[in-house]
Formats: structure tokens, C-alpha cells, sequence
């Protein structure tokens, strides 16, 4: 349920809208006193945000008044129930009666004059100044273009509520569903800000919904697109992350994966500040990996968050224990997080919203996120992937944390592929590889890019077992084991599950 009242931080001079999140994008509120035109086409939520405005102001002690062209107040107060709220308190006027939405009338809520308001608007002027609001919206604009039958009178009558209103301490969100011709941006310059709502449907999956700041005069905004998702709670707006805004200070030393091997293979092991990819096919054991270097952490005294896109929670902490790696204790005792997301329903602004909240407000030191496949169809397209991701990686790494990003790729063995190259955004590169060896498909593993640490360029076999997983010796006597079919030359010996040594693939 969205939260309205006074203990939302206030910053001077401005008002806030009751909407989480949009404050933010406005860079602390709105301007009091002013009148904004909220635009959408229906069913984007215009309703739902000046609710949760009046709501807000409701709590901080401000008179609200909601004048309706268009719904009924049984409407409005059944909409509000259903989030949960209760509009007592909240004026409600409704201007829908036979005489004024008559088309066969003469009567017009302004009269042809430039100044002088119709009888219908005298009677909102009189419930206007008997109640003083500090905050009304006014529902909807468009039956107000129907009424005024040419341009000229419509834009006549917004300039003459606007001057109404402004010798009156009152904000005003005045709504447009966009049913005026394409291009028609009187109201944008009349208006003080607009605020633009917009959704999207998509071939599977929920709507994605997102809005812009169009226009604010005297006060900076966050620009682009912010996804919000409108649930039963109100809206609630995700602010696009800018990784430029946020830095920390942190320790860089390296810390343990809990593998000596390991730790050899990546120079030292992992630096707080830095992101690691691990790429690989399905089950050559890119998410165990993860879970090591994560339960080391959280073994250190660490908090963590895994994010978790392809499988089960219960599947997950069932193989974990099953390896020797419980990780029940850690989420009982609150160190760790495991979030399980349905991309089908993922906004992409909520999951950069998500990693902020487990960052700064869980104070996670520690973030995984497994796979970065289905958050790739999560997205609209993959060139926002790239940039999304470009600005999560930059603020994970200013705020000193060690990320772990899982990229499944197609195939098993000889050709394998990537659906997206991540490559150049990540720190370090642990590659797994499938190869064969005397009738037994075994996993090799080489950390192949680092910008941070002097690893090792060696390719060493790695091993799941119910000891947890175990980092062999360098494959010095192997070659093309990264093709999948190498040919052995030595005798270097393989971890347990090979019986002799292997003569030749």
C-alpha cells in the first residue's frame, strides 16, 4: 500500500506528489501553487497518481478537492477502495449532469468571452473559495475540449482557470487523456510541468508502463523514461538509475572465493568494487561457483543478495546443501537475501530499484545475479540492455561491492554462443568449458580477463562434489580442451573420477 503523510521527507519549497519515487525524478517535488497537466491515454493511471496526490496532502492537514468530468464520485471512492484508501477528508465534485454534457445545449462551462466564466465553473469557483484547497485536480480536460466546440474558446477557458487559480494558494493537476489531434500542445504551454504517462503492451507478460517529465519551469528533473508499475497500492515510480550519482568509500583488497585453487586462478581471488562474468553452457556449474564465492562472503560476517531468475528457490538451497554449502543459516540469520524474479512481470527500472534497495538499504556487500539470459528478455530490446546494464555495473562498482554475473551460452561442446556480448562491461571473465576425456564429459575452468588482478592464464578442471567444489591442477598437458575435444600429451593427473591417466581424445 503506498504510504502517504508527513513523514516523507519534505524539501523546502516544494510539495510532494504521495507518489514513491516520483519526488525523486523531480528532484524533490513540486512547485507550490502552480498548475501541471498530468496526460495519459486511459488506463495509464492519471487517476490513481492525483489520488494518491490528494491522499498526501490529506495527511500533511491540506484541504484536497477532486472536480470530475468524467466519473462519478461512487466511481472514485470505489477506485480508492480498491487500493485501500479511504477519501474522507477529500472534497469531491462532480460537474457530470444532463445540462452540462447535453451536446444538443447552448450552455457551455465558459462563455465565448475571454474572462468571464460560464454558470457551471461559477459554481466550481464558489466551491473553490468556500473550501480553499491547497491542492485540487481537476478530471478530465478532454470533456472540457468537447464543450468549448473550437480551439480558440478551449484554449480561453484553460488560460482563464489558470489565471483563476493562481491568485489562489492551490496546486493544480489538471488531467488529459490525449484525445486531442496529434501534435496539440497548447496545454504544454500554458501549463507549468507535464507530466506524460505512458504503457506499452507486449507479446507475453504484463504491460510495461513508464512516464517522462516533459516539461518543469524553474526546477531541475531527472530527464529520459521511468518505468512505474501501478498495483493495488497506487503508483509507484522507479527512477533511472545514474551511476554518476553515487559513490562510496570501500577497501579494495582482494578477498577469498573460499578455493585456494580458485583464488590462484583469479590472481588473489575477488576485489570489492569489480564485476565478474561467468559464461559457460547450462551445468558446467556457473551458479555452484557463485554460491561459493558468495557463502565465503557471508562467512566473513558479509551481507549478501542473489538474485535469482532461472530456477526455484528450493531447487537452489536444495543442490547448495546437497554440495556442501547450506545456506539456510545465512537467510535465517538475515546476512543473505535470495530474491526470485519473474522477468515475465519485471519492470527493468523496478530491478535496478531492487539491487539500490539491497545496496544501500540492506547494506549488501555481496550481489549475484543469475542469469543475465532472462533478464535480457525482460527488456525491450537489447541495445537498453547494454546501457542498463552499463550504468548497474558502474554503480555497483563505485559503491564497492563484488558482483557475479551468470551468462549461459548455447551448445555444450566445440561451438558454443553468447545471445549478448557483456564482455567489455565486465571486470573479469571466468570461462567453463565442457570437454572430453576417455569417455567422461568433464568441466574446465580459466579466468581469461581480469583488469584488476595478474591471473593466471592457466585452464584447470573443476569438480562438483558432495565436499563442496574443488579446483584441479593446471591441464598443462592438455591442448584445445577449451574446443571440447583436446588431445592429451602427459601425465598429469585429473581429479578423482578418473581412474588412470588419459592417453588420448
Amino acid at each position: 500500500m503506498a504510504e502517504h503523510g508527513p513523514d516523507t521527507p519534505r524539501v523546502p519549497g516544494r510539495i510532494s506528489t504521495g507518489v514513491p519515487g516520483l519526488d525523486e525524478v523531480l528532484c524533490g517535488g513540486l512547485t507550490p501553487d502552480r498548475l501541471y497537466l498530468l496526460e495519459g491515454t486511459p488506463g495509464t493511471g492519471k487517476t490513481t497518481l492525483s489520488l494518491q496526490y490528494l491522499l498526501d496532502g490529506a495527511a500533511r492537514g491540506e484541504r484536497g478537492l477532486y472536480v470530475t468530468l468524467s466519473e462519478t464520485e461512487d466511481e472514485l471512492r470505489s477506485a480508492a477502495a480498491s487500493h485501500g484508501w479511504s477519501l474522507d477528508g477529500i472534497e469531491i465534485y462532480e460537474l457530470v449532469n444532463e445540462l452540462g454534457l447535453d451536446p444538443d445545449s447552448e450552455q457551455s462551462i465558459l462563455h465565448p468571452s475571454e474572462i468571464e466564466l460560464g454558470e457551471t465553473v461559477k459554481d466550481v469557483i464558489a466551491r473553490v473559495d468556500d473550501l480553499k484547497p491547497a491542492r485540487l485536480v481537476f478530471d478530465s480536460l478532454s470533456e472540457l475540449r468537447l464543450l468549448a466546440q473550437n480551439p480558440l474558446r478551449y484554449r480561453r477557458q484553460i488560460l482563464a482557470l489558470k489565471q483563476f487559480f493562481a491568485k489562489r494558494a492551490c496546486t493544480v493537476l489538471m488531467l488529459d487523456d490525449r484525445t486531442s489531434e496529434a501534435g496539440d500542445v497548447q496545454l504544454h504551454s500554458i501549463a507549468h510541468g507535464v507530466i506524460s504517462l505512458e504503457q506499452s503492451p507486449r507479446e507475453f507478460g504484463s504491460e510495461r508502463r513508464r512516464l517522462r517529465i516533459i516539461k518543469m519551469r524553474g526546477i531541475k528533473f531527472r530527464g529520459g523514461y521511468h518505468d512505474f508499475v501501478l498495483d493495488t497500492g497506487g503508483l509507484r515510480v522507479f527512477p533511472r538509475l545514474i551511476a554518476a550519482e553515487h559513490h562510496a568509500r570501500f577497501d579494495s583488497t582482494a578477498t577469498s572465493t573460499g578455493s585456494a585453487e580458485l583464488d590462484l586462478l583469479l590472481g588473489g581471488g575477488l576485489v570489492p568494487g569489480t564485476n565478474t562474468l561467468l559464461l559457460g553452457p547450462s551445468g558446467a556449474g556457473k551458479t555452484t561457483t557463485a554460491v561459493r564465492c558468495m557463502l565465503a562472503a557471508l562467512e566473513r560476517g558479509e551481507a549478501a543478495t542473489y538474485f535469482l531468475f532461472d530456477e526455484g528457490l528450493a531447487t537452489v538451497l536444495a543442490r547448495s546443501a546437497m554440495l556442501g554449502m547450506d545456506l539456510a543459516p545465512h537467510i535465517e540469520a538475515g546476512r543473505l537475501t535470495i530474491t526470485q524474479i519473474d522477468p515475465a512481470e519485471l519492470a527493468p527500472g523496478e530491478f535496478s530499484t531492487l539491487v539500490r534497495h539491497a545496496v544501500e538499504e540492506r547494506r549488501s556487500t555481496f550481489v549475484a545475479i543469475d542469469s543475465l539470459n532472462a533478464y535480457l528478455h525482460a527488456m525491450p530490446g537489447e541495445q537498453f540492455l547494454i546501457l542498463q546494464m552499463h550504468e548497474l555495473l558502474n554503480y555497483l562498482n563505485q559503491q564497492g561491492v563484488t558482483t557475479l554475473l551468470v551468462l549461459g551460452q548455447h551448445g555444450v561442446i566445440g561451438n558454443v554462443q553468447t545471445d549478448i556480448d557483456l564482455s567489455y562491461l565486465s571486470d573479469g571473465i571466468l570461462l567453463f568449458r565442457y570437454f572430453e576425456a576417455k569417455g567422461e564429459v568433464r568441466t574446465a575452468v580459466s579466468m581469461v580477463k581480469s583488469r584488476v588482478n595478474a591471473h593466471e592464464r592457466t585452464i584447470r578442471e573443476l569438480k562438483l562434489t558432495a565436499e563442496g567444489l574443488r579446483v584441479g591442477a593446471a591441464l598443462s598437458d592438455f591442448e584445445a580442451v577449451l574446443t571440447g575435444l583436446p588431445s592429451y600429451r602427459g601425465e598429469v593427473a585429473m581429479l578423482p573420477g578418473s581412474t588412470r591417466p588419459v592417453d588420448a581424445v
